[in-house]
């Protein structure tokens, strides 16, 4: 299992709003996208968070897999995350 870290110059508004603080670049996530992202803050597990996927917006488990993978290398290329 990888833990995960979210820097603390990362902001996220109710709405999905991502601020990063020391660049001022800003993202905006989906629904799907906000509910992994305030997961990992929680520190969920990856299996966690696939299955609440799954039950939350009736995807089967290795489309979610997927989505998750794809989400995280996204967050990691572009600073928002890293791994423990």
């Amino acid at each position: 299992m990888v833990n995960f870290i979210i820097p603390e110059n990362i902001a996220i508004s109710e709405s999905g709003f991502l601020f990063l603080a020391g660049t001022g670049e800003t993202f905006t996530l989906n629904q799907i996208g906000k509910e992994i992202f305030n997961l990992i803050r929680s520190k969920s597990s990856e299996e966690e968070i696939i299955n609440s996927i799954v039950n939350d917006y009736d995807i089967d488990k290795a489309t979610a897999h997927k989505d998750f993978a794809d989400f995280i290398s996204q967050l990691k290329h572009y600073s928002i995350l890293k791994e423990a």
